[in-house]
C-alpha cells in the first residue's frame, strides 16, 4: 500500500491523524507528516483517513 498526500491541497486540518495516528502526524509547526508505505494491516485506518479528509487530499494505491 502506498499513501499519497497532495500537499498543495492539504491544509493540515489533522482529521487523518485521528483516524490513523500510526500513519499520520502533525509536526511541531502543525504541518502534516506521514508514512508513505505503512504496513497493510493499517489499511482500514488509512482508508478512513481518506474518507474524513475535508479536502480529499489523501489517496491510496496498491
Amino acid at each position: 500500500m502506498k499513501v499519497i498526500v497532495d500537499m498543495d491541497k492539504c491544509q493540515d486540518h489533522g482529521q487523518c491523524v485521528f483516524s490513523a495516528p500510526e500513519v499520520f502526524s502533525l509536526d511541531e509547526a502543525g504541518r502534516l507528516e506521514f508514512d508513505s508505505a505503512p504496513d497493510d494491516a493499517l489499511r482500514e485506518a488509512v482508508e478512513e483517513a481518506v474518507d474524513v479528509c475535508p479536502l480529499q487530499a489523501i489517496a491510496v494505491e496498491d
